[in-house]
């Protein structure tokens, strides 16, 4: 299992952004132990605020975790959860929402200061919870996408299911590798005749654009577009033209240094109206067998040694401008536009509007932004 290091990606061992780490109708006040980043956190839903809250584990008095405990009268009397604080079940002493102690149930002196538990920011938003990680520990500097469709049920837009994919042992290295990847679409996902390809490096955000035939989805149809973006280190859309649009979301979020749990979902506009349950079946048929097109991803990571460096070829793609753009969520927030201005701009690697057969990759060319 490869590591941040042996990528040589930057000082931090994992990277600054955004992050899905719950599906949000799975959160409720019971507190639920989760580990992202190499750390346990604890996270519920305020009974007070109804809000999600996330905490790191342990309680500073005694090191007991807040989250893993059923036999404790804390847990079994209900005093677990008090409006937005939890109380450890060891020996009863709350923690609000903002991490800090505010009460000790058998002590009348002040809390000490150092009661107190680190709190990090999450949002709730498309059937998601949101952690803004930063190992510098500063605010977010760029926004989460508006996820527009997820509020479109009137206009049709079948909201997605979110399929927990459970743990990949390899480093998200590898999987933001496929932003730059046009030589794998033919073999892996079965595109046919690809008229272009191209990736806009635009600061935290990387663009890929796909406009090709496919085996099943587009036989005999002419060709497909596909408009993919990463927004930030973590966060995958994809959104296709048809006769159904759809956008799918992929999230992967480190758990350890080398290791990152997936989800997987697509929202699929299924009428012209709103949302029926003619819709709903139609658009669940179809993230299925998006599903499956993920899965020819997946299988070749669960099965690949990590590419600590590629054996290159111009028709490949940009490999090294998607892992030049991906180190700056590695190093430090004041180095992040030295590594943008080395890659803004648009890289085309294959252009067969412009007559060229689609068949042969022209030489890679870089159009400065």
């Amino acid at each position: 299992m490869a590591r941040t290091a042996d990528y040589g990606l930057g000082p931090l061992t994992f990277p600054r952004g955004w992050f899905m780490i719950a599906v949000a109708a799975d959160v409720d006040d019971v507190p639920r132990p989760v580990r992202f980043f190499g750390r346990d956190m604890v996270l519920y839903r305020g009974k007070r605020s109804g809000n999600p809250i996330l905490l790191d584990a342990y309680c500073p008095h005694m090191r007991v975790h807040l989250a893993k405990n059923t036999t404790s009268y804390v847990v079994r009397d209900g005093t677990h959860v008090e409006e937005d604080s939890i109380r450890c079940p060891a020996h009863g002493w709350r923690y609000g929402a903002d991490g800090r102690c505010d009460d000790i149930p058998y002590s009348t002196r002040a809390i000490p200061k150092a009661a107190c538990v680190t709190a990090h920011k999450v949002v709730e938003r498309a059937g998601c919870i949101w952690m803004w990680h930063d190992m510098e520990g500063g605010d977010p500097d760029y926004a989460l996408p508006d996820f527009a469709e997820w509020d479109a049920e009137e206009e049709g837009w079948v909201r997605w299911r979110l399929d927990d994919l459970g743990t990949l042992p390899i480093h998200p290295q590898e999987i933001l590798d496929n932003m730059t990847d046009l030589a794998h679409f033919r073999p892996v996902h079965g595109s046919t005749d690809i008229v272009y390809f191209a990736n806009a490096f635009e600061d935290h955000v990387i663009r890929q654009t796909l406009e090709s035939g496919h085996r099943t989805l587009a036989a005999g149809s002419g060709a497909l577009l596909n408009e993919t973006c990463y927004t930030g280190p973590g966060i995958l859309l994809s959104r296709m033209e048809g006769r159904y649009p759809s956008v799918m979301m992929i999230c992967h979020t480190p758990v350890e240094d080398g290791m990152v749990q997936v989800w997987y979902a697509l929202a699929v506009r299924a009428s012209a109206g709103p949302v029926d349950g003619a819709a709903i079946a139609l658009a669940r048929n179809y993230q299925d067998a998006g599903l499956a097109a993920f899965a020819q991803d997946f299988e070749l990571w669960q099965n690949k040694e990590p590419a600590l460096s590629i054996l290159q070829i111009p028709e490949d793609g940009p490999f090294h401008k998607g892992r030049i753009w991906y180190r700056q969520f590695y190093n430090g927030r004041d180095r992040a536009g030295e590594f943008q201005r080395r890659v803004n701009g648009v890289h085309v690697s294959l252009d067969g509007r412009s007559g060229a057969r689609p068949d042969v990759i022209p030489a890679a060319g870089f159009v400065p932004a």
